[in-house]
């Protein structure tokens, strides 16, 4: 590949995923410039202008400075927010937070580059109603799904389907539980134990059981896809494999042709170049859409299959800047 700039990478410090990129661009000898959002504003220093069409200026951390100017591709790697000093008062603190976000953030966004992924589109993405409607759009097979706070609607469906149902968190649910870690992943619903009053409290989101052969995780780069079976061999990884990865292994695959041009589709709607996608592939060899994350793990696929994602991924942040990538 070609290109003239530096890679500005905006990462939490300790990110396996976005070493395997660095490594990669490294041994490129591409330039790679990268920080933490939550360096800014103690360890990150900015400085810009806007001088025709395009801002000019730098970003100083402890160790480099970099022209804004020669950024040529930026990879949006899940950065923490912006810190401030402990002494700042809390009203303070939440106006400073607001700036850092519309200021720092906003002018990021407005670079002349390419990103991976664009954080706007991404963030939109996120919404599971929004990626099933669109999954459906594309021709990709969809569970059925309920989306409610009405305890009568979710035995209703529990009904219609004739069997278990899953429920399924919209966003990642981590924090800390007694001083241990704790996640919510997906889970399988007893119909006699619909309705519960607990749906009342909030919106749930729940979909048909899909029995699986196995489950895919297919990784969609810049129209590159890679694609691996998941064969979990515990209960609680045939449920969700998230959560049990000591259980698995793994096998290179090819998607259907339709699946595959269905994944493309998607991408295109969302607006996105990379895209983590997550099928259950029932027993008939049916394969059904569960979800696709924006900036999605992958590490863990590349190392158990060898699938070059990070070659991929390094492909396209190396790539001439152009105005038909999207940037937010």
């Amino acid at each position: 590949m070609t290109g003239a700039g530096h890679i500005l990478i905006l990462a939490g410090r300790f990110d396996p995923t976005c070493d395997l990129v660095v490594e990669e661009l490294n041994r490129r000898a591409v330039p790679v410039f990268r920080a933490d959002m939550a360096e800014f504003p103690q360890r990150l220093t900015l400085a810009a202008s806007l001088s025709g069409n395009r801002w000019h200026g730098t970003l100083n951390n402890d160790r480099r400075t970099l022209d804004l100017g020669s950024v040529r591709s930026v990879y949006y790697r899940r950065p923490t927010r912006p810190t401030f000093p402990e002494q700042m008062a809390a009203e303070a603190r939440r106006v400073a937070e607001t700036e850092a976000r519309w200021g720092f953030g906003g002018l990021l966004t407005a670079l002349s580059c390419r990103w991976l992924p664009p954080p706007g589109r991404a963030a939109d993405a996120e919404y599971k109603p929004l990626q099933l409607r669109v999954a459906a759009g594309v021709g990709l097979n969809v569970p059925r799904t309920l989306i409610t706070n009405d305890p009568a609607a979710a035995k209703d469906f529990a009904d219609s389907l004739g069997g278990p149902l899953m429920y399924k968190p919209f966003f990642h649910v981590r924090g800390t539980v007694r001083g241990q870690t704790a996640a919510v992943y997906a889970s399988i619903v007893n119909p006699e134990d619909l309705p519960h009053a607990d749906i009342a409290t909030t919106a749930h989101m729940f979909q048909e059981w899909v029995p699986k052969a196995y489950e895919v995780r297919l990784t969609a780069v810049d129209g590159q896809i890679f694609a691996a079976e998941i064969h979990a061999d515990s209960d609680a990884g045939r449920i969700d494999w998230r959560s049990d990865y000591g259980s698995h292994s793994y096998k290179i695959c090819d998607p259907p042709p339709e699946v595959a041009a269905g994944v493309l589709r998607m991408l295109d709607r969302l607006g996105l170049p990379y895209g983590a996608f997550d099928f259950a592939v029932t027993p008939e060899g049916e394969w059904r859409f569960l979800e696709v994350n924006p900036n999605g793990q992958y590490g863990f696929i590349e190392q158990a299959t060898g699938l070059p994602i990070t070659a991929a991924i390094c492909d396209y942040l190396e790539g001439p800047a152009s105005d038909e990538h999207p940037r937010r």
